[in-house]
This record gives structure tokens, C-alpha cells and sequence, in this order.
């Protein structure tokens, strides 16, 4: 995965930075470092080729009009990046009638499944570590947090299928994010 190593974050997040100064050069190397994940973050979010790629293009614009907003101290250039054709994906699956979002992924799906020898090494690292970190959130949290950012659902959605308050819901997600990170961090 893109930004596996320090130096690659560091490299992905220079590429962003220099993207909001309005720096083509940076913007394509972005997109060439980056389209392939974010694609296939696309295809298992709306599961259509023809609108992974609309919502891919429509996502790289906001990045294009939006990454002098980026800060390096909140997230990851790649954790960005996600988020945005994360909402991109979802505002597409909101405007088809009667469709719900994906409700359960498969993590395996996310990542792209040829990476090369060392990507493919550092990425099982990266994975087993957020599978453990994960494994030590309570299952309703766990689960919150998996539809939530892999599956598109909203707060409100989720709220309604665990039958829990949205600020319940709310919480579960915020403390369960702060765990990962703390996990993950050390």
C-alpha cells in the first residue's frame, strides 16, 4: 500500500502538500503513485467499473481543488486521499435509488493484489498489525468501524443497525479510532 514506510508517507505527503501549491508535476506523480489503490477502493465501493472510474476522476478533481486543505499532522496523505473517494463513492451510492451501501468488506479486496515483493512484505506487516489492533476492539466497535470507512455506511446508518443512539454510535467510533491509533502507534 502506498505510504507504508515513513519514507514513502513522507514522499506521499510532500506530493499532496506540493499538489495544493498547485504543482502539476506533483499532482501526476500523485495520481500515478496513488490511482491503482484508490481504484480499487472505487470498484468495492460502487462495484461498477464504468462509475469507479467517475467517481475516481470526480475524487481526483476535489483532491485538485482541495489539497492546500490537507495537514500532515491530522492524517496520512494515502488516509486523505481515501477518505476523499470514500465520500466521493458514497455521495455516488446515495444518488441510486433504493441501494444500500456495502455493508462488510473483505480487507483483502482494498488492496491491490499484485503488489511487488517488498510492498507485498511491508503491506502483510501493515496488515497484521491493524488485524491485531482491531482484534483488541470490542466486536460492535470493530464492526462500526469496518462498514463505517470500508463499507460507506454513515453514523446514522450505523446507529440504526446496532439500535444504539447516534451519539452511542458516535463514541464507539471516535474511542475505537483513538485505540487503533494508540495501537498502531507503539
Amino acid at each position: 500500500m502506498p505510504g507504508t514506510t515513513p519514507a514513502e508517507r513522507d514522499a506521499l505527503n510532500d506530493l499532496l502538500r506540493r499538489t495544493g501549491a498547485r504543482d502539476q508535476k506533483a499532482f501526476e506523480a500523485l495520481y500515478k503513485a496513488t490511482s491503482p489503490r484508490l481504484f480499487g477502493v472505487c470498484m468495492r465501493l460502487v462495484g461498477d467499473r464504468a462509475e469507479a472510474d467517475e467517481v475516481l476522476q470526480e475524487a481526483y478533481v476535489t483532491v485538485w481543488r482541495r489539497a492546500g486543505s490537507f495537514d500532515p499532522s491530522l492524517s496520512s496523505a494515502f488516509t486523505w486521499l481515501v477518505t476523499v473517494v470514500r465520500n466521493k463513492a458514497i455521495d455516488r451510492l446515495r444518488q441510486r435509488p433504493g441501494t444500500q451501501a456495502i455493508t462488510d468488506v473483505a480487507w483483502e479486496a482494498i488492496v491491490d493484489p499484485e503488489p511487488g515483493p517488498s510492498a507485498r512484505a511491508e503491506a502483510g506487516d501493515a496488515y497484521g498489525r491493524l488485524r491485531a489492533c482491531l482484534d483488541q476492539l470490542d466486536a460492535p466497535q470493530r464492526r462500526s468501524i469496518r462498514e463505517a470507512f470500508f463499507g460507506g455506511a454513515t453514523y446514522n446508518e450505523l446507529a440504526d443497525r446496532a439500535k444504539v443512539p447516534l451519539g452511542t454510535m458516535k463514541s464507539w467510533i471516535r474511542r475505537g479510532l483513538m485505540q487503533l491509533r494508540a495501537c498502531l502507534g507503539s
